[in-house]
């Protein structure tokens, strides 16, 4: 069942910001290794599949592509900005309808290759900011970024800022309920990650980072069959993966 709409008085001034931050781990050795690896980035994360992905995302959030700028760098990555706003049908005097654009904010999406050059893993970092105004928020659309995205650690970051009224008068500081932004993903996506909160609930501030608990070597590998592998070197990368995986995931140098 929808939630009852507040009465407010005038416009809706709250802002809502999702960052949502994936980092993809591989292990590319050889050169050729690293070449497939800059391919796959470069179709996974190309400027025109991450504007129809930001398109979407507009689409689910009920807001309107205004306008869209993007950019291919080589020799990997990409960046993206939509700038969009939620659209109010408001009737003149005369009774006919005209259209405004109201609440204009953005949707921006960044890429970031690096290598780790003793370990030889890769790690490529995707970017996006959501920052919508009035009735809209961006949280709905979680499900639909993790499962667009190859996600080995994921970060999130959701904020309410400002404040609107309502008739009454009251000022209102948050428009709906959240106790946490892992109530917006779905549980089996969630079964597959271990995941902590950090929230300041007093501030309208809620922080949650994700991290995948398993891995399966094949699918960090570029053109290369994980059983042809010796076992120890199989050992040696996966826990080399899971170092890497961890210290982004706290955030610290731990080993």
């Amino acid at each position: 069942m929808a939630e009852a709409k507040l009465s407010l008085y005038g416009f809706n001034n709250l802002t809502k910001s999702l960052s949502f931050n994936i980092y993809d781990v591989c292990y590319a050795k050889t050169e050729r290794e690293q070449r497939d690896y800059i391919a796959y980035i470069n179709e996974q994360y190309n400027s025109e599949r991450l504007t129809n992905i930001l398109t979407t995302l507009t689409e689910m959030i009920g807001a309107h592509v205004l306008n869209i700028s993007r950019q291919d760098y080589e020799p990997q990555g990409a960046s993206v900005t939509l700038l969009i706003a939620e659209e109010s049908m408001i009737k003149n005097m005369l009774g006919s309808t005209v259209v405004e654009h109201l609440d204009k904010s953005h949707v921006s999406v960044h890429t970031y290759p690096e290598y780790h050059p003793e370990t030889f893993l890769a790690t490529f970092r995707v970017d996006i900011d959501v920052a919508t105004c009035g009735e809209i928020t961006p949280l709905s659309t979680l499900d639909y970024l993790i499962g667009s995205f190859d996600s080995d650690i994921i970060t999130m970051d959701y904020r309410v800022r400002g404040f609107t009224r309502e008739v009454s008068g009251e000022k209102i500081f948050i428009d709906h309920e959240i106790t946490s932004i892992q109530n917006y993903i779905d549980k089996a996506t969630l079964s597959k990650y271990d995941a902590i909160d950090v929230n300041v609930y007093q501030s309208n501030i809620f922080h949650t980072k994700m991290l995948i608990k398993n891995i399966e070597l094949q699918n960090y590998l570029f053109n290369a069959d994980v059983y042809e592998l010796p076992p120890q070197t199989r050992l040696d990368i996966t826990n080399n993966l899971r170092r890497e995986m961890i210290e982004i995931f706290s955030g610290s140098n731990i080993y």
